[in-house]
């Protein structure tokens, strides 16, 4: 599966000028790369997924927050969408440095999940440890996501990542 990401973004930098540096992050959703243009001066970040269902669900949410021309939330950096790729899976978007919030493979869009309270509650405990006195932060963050229909639930310090 993950080299089926790495071969879908070597296609795509093909199709688009562009050099594949080094890896940036992967986990379960896809592999993300550095990518610099051969015709210009510039860097862009390429995340090729592993299935359909989550790029789908990243790519709309990028989309959303291009339309409304969101660069940040509350002071994190949101990268910006570039362009895509729907037969590769692959979603090109700006390089973005701390403190940022990206990743919305794992988000859901339009209406908040339908979890059971008590998962609801186990989740929150779990971020709460994570995050310690950064929590109420990222809580906001996630109010921000929402006024655009953005439920994001794949809460992490990879991904919603602060300036130290």
């Amino acid at each position: 599966m993950e080299s089926d990401a790495i071969e879908n973004a070597r296609e795509y930098a093909a199709q688009h000028q562009l050099r594949l540096a080094e890896r940036l992050g992967f986990g379960v959703h896809g592999i993300i790369f550095v990518a610099e243009h051969t015709l210009s001066v510039g860097k862009t970040a390429v995340k090729a997924h592993h299935s359909i269902a989550p790029y789908f669900r990243e790519r709309a949410a990028y989309q959303r927050l291009l339309e409304a021309n969101v660069s940040d939330l509350l002071g994190f950096h949101v990268p910006h969408l570039v362009q895509f790729d729907d037969a590769l899976q692959v979603i090109e978007m700006t390089v973005v440095t701390r403190p940022f919030v990206l990743d919305f493979a794992g988000a859901y869009l339009d209406q908040r999940p339908d979890f059971p309270e008590d998962k609801w509650a186990e989740w929150e405990v779990e971020k709460r440890d994570l995050f310690e006195n950064r929590w109420s932060t990222v809580q906001s963050i996630l109010a921000a996501l929402e006024e655009f229909d953005i439920y994001m639930v794949d809460v992490s310090p990879s991904n919603i990542a602060f300036a130290n």
